[in-house]
């Protein structure tokens, strides 16, 4: 008498179910036994994907982006050691680090004398570019 690999079903059942399973281990593209694992297809009438993230929108995105690159383009110039700082030093570190001239001009013409900025947040936020909240 030969060993069958399961007592639960028939030995035909046995043979269909490896038969099965020999497509997902020897196979790079999917089988009839495991149509679940395969992405359903885009629709016809699905809108076109965003360039990038979806974030819930206030109606503010375009301001916000601007105030985000504001803040990066100052944080390029400004390093950590710079801080805290006045307006001349700010300036002054935008000058030794060669910050474009619009930045500075900026810098020179909007931010505020009589406060002391302890990082590049505070600068950005006196200029008027406050973060997302």
């Amino acid at each position: 008498m030969r060993q069958r690999g399961s007592d639960q079903h028939s030995p035909r059942l046995d043979d269909e179910m490896k038969h099965e399973l020999q497509g997902m281990l020897r196979g790079e593209k999917p089988t009839r036994a495991e149509e679940w694992h395969d992405p359903e297809p885009a629709a016809d009438d699905d809108p076109p994907l965003a360039a990038g993230p979806v974030r819930p929108g206030t109606g503010n995105d375009a301001r916000e982006r601007d105030d985000e690159a504001f803040r990066f383009e100052l944080a390029r110039y400004l390093r950590r050691t710079d801080f805290p700082a006045d307006r001349p030093e700010v300036l002054a570190a935008l000058d030794q680090n060669h910050a474009p001239e619009p930045l500075v001009e900026t810098v020179r013409h909007d931010l505020p004398s009589e406060h002391a900025y302890h990082n590049v947040q505070e600068v950005a936020v006196a200029l008027g570019h406050h973060p997302r909240a």
